[in-house]
């Protein structure tokens, strides 16, 4: 394993906890931009907790490869979901936001890969 590996997955997993934090804490930035996108609010509570699970997934996979592995390809996925809701709701504008969240864990997964 080697330190960017480590240290790449480490700012992913604080990059995918703080937005699920944010989402289960209701800060008025997400709340304004789920609403706007027409999320309903009975999916903001599991949807922070997917996030929050792949974030603690992420730093188990340090240990447990796999797990890191799975936890990854679940995130890159809700984070898909994500970009595909944001242009459904035609805020184009606000399609780099979750592309930021994904790069981390694209790159995670790549040096994770690349070990």
């Amino acid at each position: 394993m080697s330190v960017a590996h480590v240290v790449v997955t480490v700012i992913a997993a604080l990059m995918a906890g703080f937005s699920g934090f944010a989402l289960l804490t209701r800060a008025d930035w997400v709340v304004q931009a789920l609403t706007e996108y027409g999320v309903p609010r009975s999916w903001w509570n599991p949807l922070g907790a997917a996030k929050a699970a792949g974030a603690v997934g992420l730093l188990a996979g340090l240990f447990v490869p796999v797990v890191g592995v799975l936890a990854g390809v679940c995130l890159v996925l809700y984070f898909t979901g994500a970009v595909v809701t944001v242009l459904r709701a035609r805020a184009y504008a606000h399609v780099p936001f979750p592309l930021v969240y994904a790069a981390p864990v694209v790159a995670a997964l790549a040096l994770g890969a690349a070990a």
